[in-house]
């Protein structure tokens, strides 16, 4: 299955940041701390021309702590200031205006040269669909500002939002890009809820899951579904949905004649999986980006 979403309003959404780049300080971001490669946008670079960048590892509550740590490191030796945060519960959310005006020192440092009081940092939040902007603006604003929700496209348009008296941030809407040159990246986002489960095939998304969970996450996926007996080869994919059955059997995901319901089972291993209930799991690490 090729997964590709380009809806017109991101084409709206990606001409509305490039309007505003010139009231911009710096750009904040925001990734998925479960696939900080495959969330991140491969035309943000290009959009945002080269605008000082704050990458947020976000949902970091969902994800392998040790493998976010490596996360971190990789885009420091890159050149880019990293943090990681979980925007639902707060952890760590405060540390982003601080080290947002580390990146800008120089800039506050020429307006205090002049005798100005340095004016507050404007930064621009930007993002794919559901990856938790409106979320973290709504905890560094103190207040329920930007709609959130479990689902892409929520936030429709931009706005300024004060963060105390020391940064404002402009939201903006999720965008994903026309093409997923590699397959899996689109996979990635499906499982993690990026992209709308309307345009889905959850059987397929599902079967991908396994076969993520199976290859590094067994012990987890064991305990949490009661199936005992791995895949014996990852590429067989009789093995994967015989995994899918098994899980199936486990939950009560019968029809008629004592089948196995491939497409219930597939919802609640997306869901289980999306809501952390197999405990924190990274879909991909920086020693994938070697082969």
């Amino acid at each position: 299955m090729t997964i590709q979403w380009f809806p017109g309003h991101m084409t709206k959404a990606r001409r509305q940041i490039q309007e505003k780049l010139k009231l911009i300080d710096l750009t904040i971001e925001l990734l998925d701390a479960r696939i900080p490669i495959s969330s991140s946008n491969p035309m943000i670079d290009e959009i945002l021309k080269g605008k000082p960048r704050l990458i947020v590892l976000n949902k970091a509550d969902l994800a392998d702590s040790r493998t976010t740590e490596q996360w971190i490191a990789y885009f420091n030796k890159a050149g880019h200031a990293a943090i990681s945060v979980d925007s639902s519960t707060g952890t760590r959310v405060n540390e982003i205006p601080v080290r947002a005006k580390q990146i800008l020192h120089e800039m506050i440092a020429r307006q205090i040269s002049k005798g100005v009081n340095p004016r507050a940092v404007r930064g621009l939040i930007v993002g794919i669909p559901n990856v938790g902007k409106s979320t973290l603006i709504n905890r560094l604003a103190g207040r329920h500002i930007a709609a959130t929700g479990d689902r892409p496209g929520v936030t429709k348009g931009q706005q300024w939002i004060k963060v105390g008296t020391e940064m404002e941030l402009l939201d903006t809407p999720g965008i994903l890009w026309p093409k997923f040159e590699d397959p899996l990246v689109g996979y990635r986002l499906a499982m993690t809820g990026a992209i709308r489960e309307q345009i889905l095939n959850v059987e397929d998304v599902a079967f991908f899951a396994v076969k993520v969970l199976a290859k590094r996450y067994w012990d987890a996926t064991s305990e949490r579904f009661g199936v005992t007996e791995p895949p014996k080869d990852l590429e067989d994919a009789d093995e994967i949905v015989r995994v899918m059955e098994d899980i199936g059997r486990k939950r009560g995901c019968l029809i008629s004649g004592g089948r196995v319901d491939l497409e219930k089972v597939s919802g609640i291993i997306l869901r289980e999986l999306r809501s952390g209930s197999l405990g924190r799991i990274s879909l991909e690490s920086p020693e994938d980006l070697l082969y």
